[in-house]
């Protein structure tokens, strides 16, 4: 239905609706709002989106039985969501938008590293593209750290020198370092989850009904974090301000449009075309936070970005290099039974 320019299109759309999520999680966070009631309510609103969406995509066709092996999966991989929720908004609540942002970009890494023990990736050092997903890893591990432990000195020359050397030296950077770490656990979580769900769709493709099923378990595990976790009973209030529009705006857009939007993009174009637009978060991620939360921009930030982003394409680059290799190494396969076959035509004596 969509060509090239739609895919593209929606892609870019999407990521500036995923930074947007982070910003006004962060906002509703800082006005007092519980990161574990965020996870309850949204999924909890995300379930009656799915549901009602189930209702009309599969009222005439025929999903196959879901079995209690596929529910233990489900299970597992709720868990993992339920988790990665959970850290994502204890890592913006500590940090900003922006450094998950950039953090998330070490998926691809974590991903890699996670599918080669799973035999679901690659790894052969003679082969261009093993070697540059292997530097690209080690790239983006690395620029990872340096966003997380560096901060350096602002510049845009948004706090004077004094008030930055306090926050500095006091507060910023134990809660940016808590805040990376939180964010890092969850890329490494979001990994595990890709592998997970890999596992799951391979023996019952169908993604609206998994993602409904997913959501549904979220709800129940957040729901009894949050009565264990949370003690202030005011924090199950919802105030109508930017409290509900974050509630709002993560369960719509954040637990059902995203998921729905990468599988079909995934169909369209592929997974590696559809993470390539990872990197252009950071970029939006710093305009929003500089311009609507009144963030600075470190240099710590920018070298980190900038190793993330060149550690990112090159898995990328390695990634699309494997898929050219083993089409040459298919075809170059498929010939040589029907070169024999020839051969062999014209020998009658090796029969």
């Amino acid at each position: 239905m969509f060509g090239s320019v739609g895919v593209t299109a929606v892609m870019l759309t999407l990521e500036a609706m995923d930074v947007g999520i982070n910003t006004v999680n962060k906002a509703a966070m800082s006005k007092g709002m519980s990161r574990y009631t965020l996870v309850v309510y949204s999924n909890f609103i995300a379930v009656f989106l799915l549901l009602f969406s189930s209702f009309i995509f599969y009222r005439k066709r025929n999903e196959p039985a879901i079995t209690f092996s596929l529910i233990c999966r489900i299970f597992v991989l709720s868990l993992l969501s339920c988790c990665g929720q959970v850290f994502t908004n204890i890592g913006i609540g500590y940090s900003s938008p922006t450094l998950a942002s950039a953090m998330i970009d070490l998926t691809p890494a974590f991903t890699f590293i996670l599918g080669v023990f799973a035999r679901m990736e690659i790894l052969n050092f003679r082969m261009k593209s093993s070697q540059a997903k292997c530097i690209g890893t080690m790239v983006l591990i690395t620029g990872g750290l340096i966003f997380t432990l560096y901060k350096g000195p602002s510049i845009t020359g948004g706090d004077d020198d004094d008030d930055l050397q306090k926050k500095m030296i006091f507060s910023s950077p134990s809660n940016w370092a808590i805040g990376g770490f939180f964010l890092s656990v969850h890329s490494f979580i979001l990994a595990l989850i890709y592998i997970v769900l890999t596992w799951i769709i391979r023996d019952y493709p169908s993604e609206l009904m998994i993602t409904l099923l997913n959501s549904t378990m979220v709800t129940v595990f957040s729901a009894s974090v949050s009565l264990v976790a949370e003690k202030d009973p005011n924090a199950w209030t919802i105030t109508p301000d930017i409290q509900l529009l974050s509630i709002s705006f993560t369960a719509v857009f954040g637990v059902s449009l995203r998921t729905i939007v990468h599988t079909w993009a995934c169909h369209k174009k592929g997974p590696v075309y559809t993470c390539m637009f990872k990197p252009l978060g950071m970029v939006i991620a710093v305009f929003m936070g500089v311009s609507f939360l009144g963030d600075n921009l470190y240099l710590g930030s920018v070298i980190g970005g900038g190793t993330i982003g060149i550690g990112f394409y090159g898995v990328m680059w390695g990634k699309s290099r494997e898929d050219k290799e083993s089409c040459g190494f298919e075809s170059s396969s498929l010939k040589a039974p029907l070169l024999r076959n020839k051969f062999l035509k014209f020998i009658p004596f090796l029969h």
